[in-house]
């Protein structure tokens, strides 16, 4: 807390600040940032692997195995988020299971798993995308943006 809102505080409160800060458990950083780093470089792993068995054997091209294998990835996800075990890993491993293909597909499938009770149609189709939509929002706007920029680097090089 910073010594502006220190100031602020009544001596009650900046005791109270005190007492609950020595109380407050450490946060174990370095352990949970080497456990999503394991994990989502396993998550990586496997999507790579994926698409190294699209190109080997089905005869894909480096581009278009990208797509089967982000579809697996999706389904795997969602099948275990349906099971229970997404939420353990999530639960283990922290940051490491947001990578975004799987993270995103975790959000859409519990969303539709908690809603459910409520009918199909309101239930689960109109809550699935409550936090999704939010995030397919800014991922066009962010898109948008870097179209731009790039747009505007190219036409400034080009004069």
């Amino acid at each position: 807390m910073s010594n502006k809102q220190t100031k602020k505080l009544t001596p009650a409160q900046q005791q109270y600040q005190k007492f609950s800060k020595a109380r407050e458990p450490k946060r174990k950083v370095l352990r949970n940032t080497i456990r999503a780093f394991l994990v989502g470089g396993f998550i990586c792993t496997i999507g790579q692997g994926l698409q190294w068995i699209f190109i080997t054997y089905f005869n894909f091209t480096e581009i278009t195995a990208g797509n089967p294998a982000t579809a697996i990835l999706i389904i795997i996800s969602v099948l275990l988020t349906g099971f229970g075990v997404y939420d353990q890993i999530a639960q283990w491993a922290g940051a490491g299971t947001i990578i975004p293909i799987t993270g995103f597909a975790n959000t859409i499938a519990s969303a539709s798993i908690e809603h459910r009770s409520e009918g199909y149609v309101l239930g689960v189709g109109g809550n699935m995308f409550k936090l999704a939509g939010s995030v397919i929002a800014m991922g066009v706007f962010s898109a948008f943006v870097v179209a731009l920029l790039k747009i505007t680097i190219q036409w400034l090089g080009g004069m």
